[in-house]
């Protein structure tokens, strides 16, 4: 399965955050949201960066809770890996598990086209297992 395949069934939306807005703003955008991540974008249209509860806890456990006054771009990651709607699930179990990282904005022709979760893709690895299974037991109980 692809990239192209999980977003026609979860939707192209995006949570983004402006890099100048506070840390405060984004924890206010990511409990409205319901995401654990937002991708940090001035124009909502590209990646600057990726902002994630863990980098938010890292930062006050680090700083204290004067990081929440300031803006995300003093916490984001700026180097944001990203997918393409070609990619496989294998593709991004791959990469996020070598960068240990839990979410992948898609980025089509340089623009933001949705993003995946670990979630997203465990879903789709069970549907799979669940598939194959069934396969295998009808092939088992029903020989040809």
């Amino acid at each position: 399965m692809k990239v192209s395949d999980i977003l026609r069934s979860k939707g192209h939306e995006v949570a983004t955050v402006a890099p100048t807005a506070t840390v405060t703003e984004a924890l206010a955008r990511l409990a409205d949201a319901g995401v654990g991540a937002l991708v940090v974008s001035s124009t909502g249209e590209t990646p600057e960066g990726i902002v994630s509860e863990r980098d938010i806890v890292r930062h006050l456990a680090r700083s204290g809770p004067g990081v929440l006054d300031g803006p995300v771009s003093a916490i984001m990651t700026a180097d944001v890996v990203t997918c393409s709607p070609d990619d496989t699930v294998g593709d991004l179990m791959a990469r996020m598990t070598e960068r240990r990282i839990r979410h992948l904005p898609v980025v089509a022709d340089g623009r933001l086209d949705g993003i995946i979760s670990i979630g997203d893709v465990v879903k789709v690895r069970v549907r799979e297992l669940e598939e194959e299974r069934h396969h295998l037991e009808s092939y088992i109980t029903h020989p040809r």
